[in-house]
């Protein structure tokens, strides 16, 4: 394959959900060696997704390894560029399907045993602890703000580095913010495998959650627009 950033986004973002869904799967699903993991297991998980992610797309053409829209989008605002928006979240959207089908084929069995529909759909997507629509939207506004403040600080402190420290960001993303609404913190990561979700014959896997799917994009999309402009 020749390099280029459209194969980059999309690789890169295929490699986060694997690993990212994949440590979910591996703590909720039934019968796993990683059952009942804790939340600990997944932030980590999350975190290490987001570094290999971040390597594997700049292995394959794309430099900028945005892995995700509300990146795209604030930088797009900051630097005052759009060109990138429409190919790159094309290319993460794809590679985060790719990944969600990726990580449901690979736990196949463990699918077929647990019955908690659920945490069947956690592995896909993201739902609140407690529902309530506009702690929910703040909760992953305010996480997107972060993770686009904390990048822009360690680009401007790091230089080999930045894949690692941007892992342990989202790590700390995770820990601190995330218990209200799984921290979804990327459009693409949220909606791809939601879609999975809907459309594959995944064994007694319930609804989709779609009356709440618009906030997991819209939040880190609004947060995405303030942090371009802080950014600016």
């Amino acid at each position: 394959m020749t390099p280029s950033p459209f194969l980059g986004e999309l690789l890169g973002t295929m490699v986060l959900i694997i690993l990212g869904n994949g440590v979910v799967a591996n703590v909720v699903l039934k019968d796993t060696k990683g059952n009942n993991g804790g939340w600990i297991v997944i932030t980590a998980g999350w975190a290490f997704a987001v570094t290999m992610g971040v390597f594997v797309s700049q292995a394959f053409g794309g430099y900028d390894a945005h892995l995700n829209p509300a990146v795209t989008v604030a930088m797009a605002i900051a630097k005052n560029e759009y060109s990138k928006v429409v190919s790159y979240i094309t290319a993460q959207m794809i590679g985060a399907m790719l990944g969600a089908i990726t990580v449901w084929l690979f736990h196949l069995p463990h699918y077929a045993r647990t019955e908690d529909k659920g945490a069947k759909r956690a592995t896909f997507c993201t739902e609140p602890a407690i529902r309530s629509t506009g702690s929910n939207f703040f909760s992953e506004v305010l996480g997107t703000i972060v993770l686009l403040v904390g990048i822009k600080g360690i680009g401007a402190v790091t230089t080999g580095l930045g894949p690692f420290a941007v892992g342990i960001l989202v790590w700390a993303i995770g820990l601190s913010l995330g218990g209200t609404t799984g921290y979804a913190i990327n459009p693409a990561r949220d909606l791809g495998p939601r879609i999975i979700h809907a459309i594959m014959p995944i064994a007694g896997k319930g609804d989709s959650d779609w009356q709440y799917s618009w906030i997991p994009v819209a939040g880190p999309i609004v947060g995405a627009m303030i942090a371009g402009l802080l950014l600016l």
